[in-house]
């Protein structure tokens, strides 16, 4: 017996010793990690709480636990039989109580280890308990300011969670050892308890009754997160029923488990099941039968009379919740009074136009881009730079690497040689080739700019298809891109990844990444850098894994020509009292943060998007270094930062039905607003430059229309502002209720209504070409609306995409183009070409600077292009003209 104890003890130590040292090479290799992105102070701040909520939670466990297992084990019983019944078999008393104190002392420092672990993972809210702040707005209903749902209710219940589970352990493991040691003994009368065992287990009873009442009391809170009625949070019965029944409980509760206690110690069952009893019966009348009864015959009769506080409340907790206190509704009195002049003056709208759907042109950018097998673009982001002076809304797709696609698959060339992706592909959002393709201002490896915008470091190490690791500076050269002659060859120059400089180090990684060949191979110095957690997503929430981050990381450019993501990052919390939850139970949102990562050597800043967050302002506390304010970020990256899209798009859905602020409208739901959808799915918030009402400027905004719920009509149209002092500003511009604003559903019929479209589509369809209908734009100029919706055409569903008709529609029309221009000019009567904007006879100085001359060559050649698509060739040709004369004299 001794033995099989002995080795029962060398197995369990070798189950504790062996993820031990697992957690001890993550643990190193996460250190690393950290001082090398330069946040070790964020790192040894989770440790100690993790390291400090772990022990706190297994120490006090232990110490409970065994307090409990001493009374048990000094307890004398005499009258205990020399046997142990345990099923059919009949165990020597006298041998299993030699293994009861050690054996209790094992499964103790075993539930201790599980408690632990359990402990340092509520690290968040214990961190967010000790840095708790006030949020200045108290719950209507039991007057606790907000930042105790937040900060301090989490963790109350944790408590609660921790300490029914310490009683019932130490309770169970008490009845056991009891029961080994002959204090709890079966009988043919039943079970016989030792008067010593009954007093034992009597105060731990009286002790679970008070764990009991803190429930009742956490619950009287939880009631304003309950979901009984038409509307979230506490109504009219939780709160003249329920909350006062929780309130008996938690002062009765604990009474009752005294005179339980005291009935136990005594053995007299008849006092110590009486208040057991009340509490039950309490419990039921109270929170289940009452509240069933007030309901039918009191509130349900005078419901709205009753609920109006309550729905009042739900209101305006959730505006609070999810920003929307912030959106300026304002009255949109739009006509049908659009001209050919105000379309001039709109030009840079009309210009800005997006014609180019992502998935459309993400296929054609991958098949006239991606350049060889192992490149793909994997997503195309909308952003807007300043192109040769104008003010330009563009998209852009990474050419990241994919190892999937690899001709070859081993170490060396997925560790070594393939280390990163290489540019990017950029073009404007409307202009369109005489093929149907899209035009670039950026293309090609290595990098071609067409425009001003220059890419210096095309180099993606970092993006959103990388590997796990990737070893850099190493006797193997990079690969960085195929030339008709041959592979060009790259060293890694920046300070990204960990430098491999040791034996020890090497044995870490190739333990942690579990391949020997990082330890054996001789391509790798004492300079090599090991770049792991390259994925951009995975890197940031490794360091702040307490953000939600947004799925659309987008790549920006910055002046010096380095490539950055931009992430965007939430904060956010279940525990706001009346606001209604999305899916998940997620009631509190902020857009708090922008996390940008640097492709080419993966540095990572934070920096403050809303520094009004109470949330943001707790872990700023916590984290101190970690977030900057937003005006640390450098200028040029401070011009691309855009409102979120699915930030905007759940703002909507919450707005569709809490932009009705009085009680009545909203219970009545007489004014329910809804995303429109074509198709199975709801239209998506879009990006566009345009002149909001009233502005004298067009600026990037996000845009997203409204329809009155179960209805086709427009009701609104929500936009964000992105640009300068304006970013993070919505408003609501409401059309008229007393007539008809035709709505994306009602357009899309017209189209698919009018005979000579539909005849092209059937043609073309009859012809074998894949027929892709674009995303159906609301474009707002001056007080009308103006559709756009791009058509494209392919060979096939693997073909090449290409935009071959723009279906504009007004007011009642509705017309089909070869581009907008023609379109807009088949609607307005007039000339709404670019070039019309610019007359081709306009004087050149020859003298100008050469970066000036630049421009003007890149300005001639967008004029020639034009107007070739226009057939105007007596225009083209001057143009051409010009165009020798300003490279004839950039080449002196």
């Amino acid at each position: 017996m001794l033995k099989q104890y002995k080795n029962l003890v060398l197995f369990s130590a070798l189950l504790i010793a062996l993820p031990f040292f697992s957690f001890l090479i993550s643990f190193y290799t996460d250190w690393l990690f950290y001082v090398e992105t330069g946040f070790p102070a964020v790192f040894t701040t989770t440790l100690y709480a993790k390291i400090g909520a772990g022990l706190f939670f297994a120490a006090l466990l232990f110490i409970f636990a065994q307090i409990n297992l001493f009374y048990a084990n000094k307890a004398a019983f005499p009258h205990a039989g020399a046997y142990i019944v345990v099923g059919s078999a009949r165990l020597l008393r006298s041998e299993i109580l030699r293994f009861v104190t050690p054996l209790g002392l094992l499964v103790c420092v075993a539930l201790a280890l599980l408690v632990g672990q359990w402990g340092a993972m509520q690290w968040e809210q214990v961190l967010l308990f000790s840095n708790r702040a006030n949020v200045g707005s108290i719950d209507p209903v039991l007057g606790k300011d907000l930042g105790f749902y937040l900060f301090s209710l989490p963790l109350l219940e944790i408590l609660k969670s921790f300490a029914t589970l310490m009683l019932l352990a130490t309770a169970l493991i008490s009845v056991i050892t009891y029961y080994l040691r002959g204090g709890i003994t079966l009988t043919e009368q039943g079970i016989a308890i030792d008067a010593a065992v009954r007093r034992h287990l009597a105060v731990l009873v009286g002790i679970f009754f008070c764990v009991v009442a803190a429930g009742f009391y956490l619950e009287s809170f939880r009631l304003l997160f309950s979901h009984n009625g038409n509307f979230y949070g506490a109504n009219y019965v939780d709160v003249n029923s329920r909350l006062l029944t929780y309130q008996i409980l938690t002062f009765l509760t604990p009474l009752a488990g005294l005179m339980l206690a005291i009935g136990g110690w005594k053995g007299s069952w008849r006092q110590a099941l009486l208040p057991l009893i009340l509490v039950i019966a309490v419990y039921i009348i109270g929170i289940r039968l009452y509240p069933g009864v007030l309901n039918k015959f009191k509130v349900a009769p005078n419901e709205l009379a009753l609920e109006t506080p309550y729905i009042e409340h739900n209101i305006k907790s959730t505006r609070f919740g999810y920003d929307l206190e912030k959106i300026e509704t304002i009255p949109f009195d739009v006509d049908t009074k659009l001209t050919a002049a105000d379309i001039a003056n709109n030009d840079a709208t009309i210009k800005n136009i997006r014609l180019w759907d992502h998935a459309p042109l993400l296929k054609t950018y991958s098949q006239l881009q991606q350049i060889r097998t192992y490149y793909k673009f994997f997503d195309v982001d909308n952003d807007r730079y300043t192109v040769n002076g104008q003010y330009t809304q563009v998209m852009l797709s990474p050419r990241e690497l994919s190892y999937a696609d690899l001709p070859s698959k081993n170490w060396i060339n997925e560790r070594l040689i393939f280390t990163h992706g290489n540019g990017i592909t950029f073009g404007p959002v409307s202009r369109i080739s005489k093929e149907g393709l899209p035009e670039f201002f950026v293309k090609d490896i290595p990098a071609v700019s067409l425009a001003d915008v220059k890419v210096t470091r095309p180099e993606i190490y970092f993006g959103e298809l990388s590997n796990d690791y990737v070893i850099v500076k190493t006797k193997v050269p990079e690969f960085s891109y195929p030339t008709a002659t041959g592979n060009i060859n790259t060293t890694y120059a920046g300070q990204g990844g960990v430098v491999i400089d040791s034996m020890l180090k090497k044995a870490l990684y190739a333990a942690r990444f579990k391949t020997e060949k990082i330890l054996l191979s001789t391509d790798i110095t004492a300079e090599s850098r090991i770049i792991y957690n390259r994925n951009i997503n995975e890197r940031v929430k490794t360091i702040a894994p307490f953000l939600r981050f947004d799925g659309d990381p987008y790549m920006v450019v910055d002046e010096a020509g380095r490539l950055k993501w931009i992430i965007d990052a939430y904060t956010f919390s279940d525990r706001l009292p009346y606001s209604q939850p999305l899916r998940g139970g997620i009631n509190y949102l902020r857009n708090s943060v922008k996390a940008v990562v640097d492709a080419y050597d993966g540095s990572i800043d934070f920096y403050i998007s809303d520094p009004d967050d109470v949330l943001i302002k707790v872990y700023s506390q916590i984290f101190p270094g970690l977030f900057q304010p937003i005006a640390a970020m450098p200028a040029d990256l401070r011009q691309h930062i855009r409102y979120p899209h699915q930030y905007l798009q759940m703002q909507a859905a919450m707005f569709s039905a809490y932009h009705m602020t009085d009680p009545k409208v909203f219970y009545n739901k007489e004014n329910l607003w809804e995303i429109p959808a074509l198709g199975d799915r709801p239209m998506e918030p879009y990006y566009t430059i345009m002149k909001l009402p009233g502005e004298t400027k067009e600026e990037y905004i996000l845009l997203l229309p409204f329809t009155p719920s179960k209805r086709d009509n427009l009701a609104a149209w929500l936009t964000a502002r992105c640009d300068g002092e304006n970013y993070g500003k919505i408003m609501a511009y409401t059309f008229p209720r007393d007539r008809l604003i035709y709505g994306p559903k009602q357009i899309d019929a017209r189209i698919n209504q009018d005979s000579f479209i539909s005849q092209q589509l059937s043609l073309w369809s009859q012809r074998g070409s894949d027929v892709i209908r674009g995303s159906l734009l609301v474009i707002p100029i001056e007080k009308s609306l103006l559709y756009v919706q791009p058509l494209f055409l392919a060979a096939d569903k693997a073909g090449l995409p290409e935009l071959k008709r723009v279906i504009v529609s007004f007011d009642d029309q509705v017309v089909m183009e070869e581009n907008l221009e023609l379109a807009l000019q088949r609607l307005f009567g007039a000339d709404m070409s670019p070039s019309s904007a610019a007359p081709s006879g306009s004087k050149i100085d020859l003298s100008a600077a050469p970066t000036d001359l630049a421009k003007e060559a890149m300005s001639i050649y967008e004029r020639a292009i034009n107007l070739q698509r226009q057939g105007n060739w007596a225009a083209y040709g001057e143009e051409l003209k010009k165009l020798g004369e300003v490279l004839q004299k950039l080449t002196k």
